[in-house]
């Protein structure tokens, strides 16, 4: 499977932990203590949602990664 750009939404919770969500994947929920550890969650999430679609031959079309993308950086203070 190529790369691919999906947006996620990360919030943090009450709890102190985060949550990401995808509008792009339905069913992508991954949880952490850091974001650093929720955006790893979410990728192996995003990856296995994902290819369980290409097997049942359900197909999503995506942004391909490209030579040139944005990406917010989260650095902490």
């Amino acid at each position: 499977m190529a790369e691919q750009i999906i947006n996620l939404h990360v919030e943090l919770l009450p709890e102190g932990c985060y949550l990401a969500t995808s509008e792009a994947i339905p069913g992508l929920v991954a949880q952490g203590r850091t974001v650093a550890e929720t955006l790893e969650i979410a990728r192996d999430v995003a990856k296995r949602l994902l290819e369980t679609r290409a097997e049942r031959g359900e197909l999503t079309a995506m942004s391909p990664v490209g030579d040139c993308f944005d990406l917010p950086l989260v650095v902490g203070g």
